[in-house]
């Protein structure tokens, strides 16, 4: 950026910027298309010109005087905060010593949830970088996209997932002249590990004095025309869903053990596994793998007292719930998708704990809408959390009456910023407001309900799944002439992943087709999102000019499987 344009970003509302590399900056969105950012709505939320949050969080808990207890906890590992500040300190060391990183740069990382990857996370922080997280499933063509939008040229990689990683880098080209991506691989402790680079290094650091307004981290979303969007977040972002959502509905404490399903990519377990316990001075769990037993035997060893996961794996936990001790639960947070008023009803019968509620978005950072204890209205999704404000719009974007279906607006201390996006940022950001993308009905106590999502978006189990992403790659199958994907009703999952397909010869149809194309898919994306159910067509619904009609595959979908088909 040339000092021009950073003295207008300055005399515009951003402070003098630490980053070295100004790629972060240059590619924000122009600020006319920003939302509106408001900080008064709930105490707290001014912050310091210069602020890094992980020097906030991490060291800010050690001066606190949290430094022996414990932080993070996976399988047989234990670190108490003064042991997790010393790790991320020595990484930093390695950081710009030995690997280059300036302020500024983006490191990629890629793992599943764990001490390590938690360290990491922290270190790329304190050495002023940024952050892009991403989850263990992604395949090599998701991530090659993840590392030349966001310009990455430093990977940090768990051993035992750096195949897709190593292949992406190989294929991305990610700066002038053809530049590759370095992957370092970590939780291996050879030559050029991150473990070797780090021994010995000091166990202090001197965090880079980032402004607030710096980006610390770019969030990718699964994006409803198959292109993933990055979202960048500030260091004061960081602080500000610590203090709105968990401050004032979640209200944990130094004595909270949080766990959850989640990888830590998603930014819903960002906050739940790593910002919230951390500002509370908490401690966390962190699950490799996941599973309902492996979960509920967490909860029960380590008597964990705050649960994030999505309502599928609410139900799914009540088959089993009377085989452990979950005696120590006392929230339980579900987003991601709806939560069926039936999974909430059975839970509280069988815990005597009402699920916590919410609605956020990667561009927002995480939940927005919600309501607990005795303020939650089952059905509801809840209020606007202290801190932001929400309302109902028309497709006009004016605020519409209680009880009439429109669009979700909201805004407060975050919001959305793409990166170098600006037609999606401008169909995002209205009028100041951030629209969600969800239809909903606000009634006269100010308690919002959800109707729909108003974009082609899968939400399937947790997670968030982009119907054209997977036509793009089933479309590269020599069999395949057209393809349409949309979401099933099912009671298990919210949604399945259905494919609507047109053969090229349609005398090739059948179950062995059916395999092939699921695992096809399976080997070019991150395999929860292949196809679960694949019907083969004569033709899809199209209109005059040609588009296809996926609210005709949906009502397709819904009808069949009012038929149980």
């Amino acid at each position: 950026m040339s000092a021009s344009a950073d003295g207008d970003r300055v005399a515009a509302g951003l402070g003098p910027s630490a980053h070295v590399d100004t790629f972060a900056r240059d590619h924000l969105p122009p600020m006319a298309d920003w939302p509106r950012f408001d900080f008064t709505l709930a105490p707290g939320l001014r912050y310091p010109a210069r602020l890094n949050c992980a020097a906030e969080l991490l060291d800010g808990a050690v001066a606190a005087g949290h430094g022996d207890r414990p932080a993070i906890r996976c399988g047989a590992t234990t670190l108490t905060y003064g042991a997790l500040l010393a790790e991320a300190n020595r990484i930093a060391h390695a950081l710009v010593e030995n690997l280059g990183v300036v302020p500024g740069n983006r490191v990629l990382l890629r793992g599943p949830n764990n001490e390590q990857m938690v360290a990491c996370w922290f270190a790329v922080l304190k050495a002023g970088a940024i952050a892009v997280t991403t989850m263990p499933l992604l395949r090599a063509r998701e991530l090659a996209y993840t590392l030349e939008k966001a310009r990455v040229t430093l990977a940090l990689c768990d051993a035992r997932f750096e195949e897709e990683l190593v292949a992406a880098a190989a294929r991305a080209d990610v700066g002038e002249g053809g530049q590759r991506a370095r992957v370092v691989r970590y939780r291996d402790g050879g030559p050029g590990s991150l473990e070797a680079l780090s021994a010995g290094k000091p166990a202090t650091f001197a965090s880079v004095d980032t402004a607030s307004d710096d980006v610390a981290l770019i969030a990718f979303t699964s994006g409803t025309t198959g292109a993933a969007k990055g979202t960048m977040h500030f260091h004061r972002d960081a602080l500000a869903i610590c203090d709105t959502f968990s401050r004032h509905v979640l209200r944990p404490t130094a004595d909270d053990v949080f766990c959850g399903t989640p990888p830590l990519a998603f930014t819903f377990a960002l906050g739940g596994l790593l910002l919230f316990p951390f500002r509370a001075g908490a401690s966390a769990v962190l699950l490799e793998q996941p599973s309902p037993r492996a979960l509920l035997e967490t909860i029960q060893n380590h008597r964990a007292t705050t649960l994030f996961t999505a309502p599928t794996m609410y139900r799914v936990l009540l088959d089993h719930l009377g085989e452990y001790d979950i005696g120590s639960l006392r929230r339980c947070v579900s987003a991601g998708e709806t939560l069926p008023a039936a999974v909430y009803q059975a839970w509280l019968d069988a815990t005597g704990i009402k699920i916590i509620d919410g609605i956020g978005s990667t561009e927002m950072l995480h939940i927005f809408i919600s309501a607990a204890d005795d303020d939650i209205r089952p059905g509801a999704t809840g209020k606007a959390v202290p801190g932001y404000e929400a309302c109902v719009l028309d497709d006009a974007g004016q605020p519409i009456p209680p009880g009439t279906v429109g669009h979700l607006a909201v805004r407060g201390p975050t919001g959305c910023r793409y990166l170098a996006d600006p037609e999606r940022q401008r169909g995002y950001v209205r009028d100041g407001w951030n629209l969600t993308g969800d239809a909903y009905v606000m009634d006269a106590d100010g308690y919002f309900w959800f109707q729909a999502r108003a974009d082609d978006m899968i939400i399937s189990s947790g997670y968030n799944i982009a119907g054209p992403e997977i036509e793009n790659v089933l479309l590269e199958h020599p069999l395949i002439k057209e393809c349409g994907v949309v979401g099933t009703p099912d009671p298990a999952r919210g949604a399945l992943v259905t494919a609507y397909v047109v053969l090229r010869d349609p005398a090739a149809a059948g179950d062995g087709l059916v395999a092939e194309l699921q695992d096809f898919v399976k080997a070019e994306i991150a395999p929860y999102k292949y196809p679960r159910k694949v019907v083969f067509v004569e033709s899809l619904p199209r209109t005059e000019t040609g588009k296809l009609q996926r609210f005709r595959l949906r009502q397709l979908a819904a009808e069949a499987a009012g038929r149980g088909a």
